[in-house]
């Protein structure tokens, strides 16, 4: 049984603004269940541990799905998320593949993530798949390839636009636009309309555009590992 790393945020603080975020519900939902249902381990870790919060945005109702709604009543599931592992804790020796689900979260802490950034590079370096959703992509603004050059260098990448971001007016709470940073980081950024699924996938890398790309992000990443 091939085993996946899932990697959420700790971070419930949306910038200065006051107001709260995490992780997108549907970005972590959807492809937990398409990994689970396929036959794959799925096991939760997050910089902290414990329970990760979720972006109380991604709980309003034009936001749930058949995956959140399963969720939602899947009291094993919730058991599982309040008890993340420790991203520290983890070695990418035990694990097949790594999914990170995005949120505006992680552009607070796993971006600058020691721990995170070390995983990812752990497994990309053993030729393990790693993959990334919405803003998840942003977490690899610190990633280096073993040359030490930029790891989306060269790379086919996507993920949530500047568009998206000025559609949910947070173009300047965030600390940086994410197609701007991968633009500049030399990863050859493609996107499609607003809110559509789309997801790219270059050798070992896969990236998703929004919410609605998680499951072809999660698709991608099953047809790597077969």
């Amino acid at each position: 049984m091939k085993k996946i790393l899932f990697v959420l945020t700790s971070n419930d603080k949306l910038g200065d603004t006051g107001n709260k975020t995490g992780f997108w519900i549907e970005e972590f939902a959807a492809p937990y269940y398409m990994l689970k249902d396929a036959g794959y381990e799925v096991t939760l870790s997050s910089p902290k541990g414990g329970q990760p919060p979720i972006d109380p945005s991604s709980e309003s109702e034009d936001a749930q799905t058949e995956s959140t709604k399963r969720f939602y009543n899947d009291k094993e599931t919730q058991e599982t998320l309040s008890s993340t592992l420790q991203l520290s804790e983890v070695d990418q020796k035990d694990y097949d593949a790594l999914f990170y689900p995005g949120g505006h979260g992680v552009l607070w802490d796993l971006v600058e993530d020691k721990d995170s950034k070390e995983i990812i590079e752990s497994f990309y370096n053993n030729d393990k798949p790693v993959s990334f959703v919405c803003h998840a992509p942003a977490v690899l603004k610190n990633i280096k390839n073993s040359n030490g050059e930029p790891l989306v260098k060269g790379k086919k990448v996507t993920g949530f636009t500047n568009q998206e971001e000025d559609a949910v007016q947070l173009t300047n709470v965030v600390p940086f636009l994410l197609e701007d940073m991968l633009i500049e980081n030399g990863g050859e950024y493609s996107k499609i309309e607003d809110w559509q699924p789309y997801a790219v996938q270059d050798g070992l890398l896969i990236t998703g555009q929004n919410p609605a790309s998680s499951e072809k992000v999660a698709d991608l990443l099953m047809k790597t590992l077969s």
